[in-house]
């Protein structure tokens, strides 16, 4: 179906605004851009305690959020943010994982894995790993208890999501009770479908994607690694139940179906939905309508594998 109308005006109001694309513009145009979106979202929901941490990974160190709510907390949510491992700061997905942690009842955990260029992959990928095991070892200072772990995040936070959990089947741990998948980069080739049709060439375009991967991975011939492209990893087998969120209009929602069809052939649950009329980013751009419908059916889809489920 086309594109929504509250899309549509969004797109006209960013092109009315002089706003350069992605590939047209240097990283710090862009973080500063999205710096600005992101006072539109407003404050969330208070939270009982909010800690920030800074966690040693490999050659330096991350910051980290945790934001606690009222209540026991029932599980543990960490939240890789988005923005093509290039841009996002924690305090742009602070209102989201407040958001999160009150429909959850679960602590969400928003780590600040540094970015390309000035930190090349693997730097993003080790520091989400680090971010994992930094929760596992804090689990009762944090939750009160020995809490079930749930890992969440979109686009090239998505795609920390998968390289994670496949680090953390691999080295046997820390446990990952689910993962929650919303349009992920999961491979980087750009000339799928969905990455050619002009309809999907929106905020983000298959030469923003391209600017992207050359700066988070500028030698190409290493994107074929499990760590960078987890739909090449030789298994999928074993992995946590998986919720998968994707976009119609999508440069990156072949690599999405195609993530969620091997999982569920190699025997992981899956659940997946493809929003109708929706663009690459609507699951964080807080102000649009079918954001709301997303981050609540994420949040059930955790109630429904974590909640409801035996410690």
């Amino acid at each position: 179906m086309p594109l929504d109308a509250a899309t549509t005006a969004f797109l006209t109001e960013m092109a009315e605004s002089g706003a350069k694309p992605i590939h047209e513009s240097t990283p710090e145009e862009v973080r500063m851009l999205i710096a600005e979106l992101s006072k539109l979202y407003g404050a969330g929901p208070a939270m009982a305690r909010v800690e920030d941490h800074t966690v040693a990974s490999s050659d330096g160190s991350f910051d980290l959020r945790v934001l606690v709510p009222e209540g026991t907390p029932r599980g543990i949510i960490i939240y890789y943010h988005g923005g093509g491992w290039v841009i996002g700061q924690i305090d742009e997905f602070d209102t989201l994982g407040r958001r999160m942690a009150q429909r959850t009842g679960c602590v969400v955990v928003l780590p600040g894995y540094r970015l390309a260029p000035e930190h090349h992959y693997p730097t993003a990928a080790d520091d989400s790993y680090a971010a994992l095991e930094w929760v596992d070892a804090h689990k009762h200072a944090i939750a009160g208890g020995d809490v079930p772990i749930v890992l969440a995040g979109d686009s090239a936070g998505g795609n920390l999501v998968a390289v994670t959990t496949l680090r953390a089947r691999d080295r046997n741990g820390p446990r990952v009770a689910m993962q929650v998948l919303v349009y992920p980069v999961a491979d980087a080739d750009v000339n799928t479908p969905s990455y050619l049709a002009p309809e999907n060439q929106l905020l983000l375009s298959r030469d923003s994607m391209i600017w992207f991967w050359d700066h988070y991975l500028p030698d190409a011939a290493r994107r074929s690694e499990p760590d960078a492209s987890p739909l090449r990893a030789t298994s999928l087998a074993g992995l946590p139940p998986a919720f998968v969120i994707l976009a119609e209009h999508d440069v990156l929602r072949d690599e999405g179906e195609a993530y969620a069809e091997r999982l569920r052939a190699e025997g992981v649950p899956v659940e997946m939905q493809v929003y109708e009329g929706q663009m690459h980013a609507f699951f964080t751009l807080l102000m649009l309508p079918e954001n709301a419908r997303a981050v609540e059916d994420a949040c059930a889809a955790i109630e429904h594998y974590l909640v409801a489920q035996p410690a």
